[in-house]
């Protein structure tokens, strides 16, 4: 689990890969902060979301589900991903840094869900501690579990808009060739650009 002061860490180390990724004023050389904590060396799954300061409307988020890589450098990599890569969303200008808040999210390894019935796997989602990832037919979706309570969903809809985040049919997890995975998240978020960190979830 991450302290408080490693989720800031966190936050941090985001903010600095994407000023010396995007440039302006103010990059750095590099991207490491000193004196990381050894808990940033562990393999973890990450994801960076971008949100437009003041409304929260979202602007970029890409991460890697699975703890493939070491938590600093999953990090790092998703944030700049986040900023440039995002196919939804026009790249992020430097300028824009000072207008966007950053949030950090550092994910529990996915475990599938082993019921079968719809009821059943229904109950076995908690809307807000769960997040999703549905694989079926050569495709792939995942939301984190902020999604749901920013939009209103119960655990179904939370099934559904999975579903189509994969390019699935909404209720394509009720079928059995589609495998549906959840996991948890610590969620740290600026309150402002640059600002205080928080946590948000987790």
């Amino acid at each position: 689990m991450l302290s408080a002061d490693d989720g800031a860490r966190a936050v941090r180390l985001a903010r600095a890969a994407l000023v010396a990724a995007l440039g302006g004023p103010g990059a750095p050389e590099g991207t490491a902060l000193p004196g990381l904590p050894a808990v940033f060396a562990e393999p973890r799954g990450a994801f960076v979301t971008l949100r437009r300061y003041p409304d929260g409307g979202l602007r970029g988020c890409i991460g890697f589900p699975l703890p493939v890589l070491p938590l600093g450098r999953a990090v790092r990599e998703a944030a700049v991903a986040a900023a440039t890569e995002d196919p939804r969303f026009p790249r992020v200008a430097a300028s824009e840094l000072r207008t966007l808040t950053i949030e950090v999210s550092a994910l529990t390894v996915p475990v599938p869900i082993a019921a079968t019935r719809p009821e059943e796997i229904v109950r076995e989602v908690r809307v807000g501690r769960d997040g999703l990832i549905v694989d079926g037919y050569g495709r792939s979706g995942l939301l984190l579990p902020q999604v749901a309570p920013e939009q209103g969903w119960s655990a179904e809809e939370l099934l559904d808009g999975t579903c189509e985040k994969a390019g699935l049919p909404p209720r394509a997890w009720r079928d059995p060739r589609v495998q549906v995975r959840r996991f948890e998240a610590e969620v740290f978020s600026e309150q402002r650009p640059g600002g205080e960190v928080g946590r948000t979830t987790g």
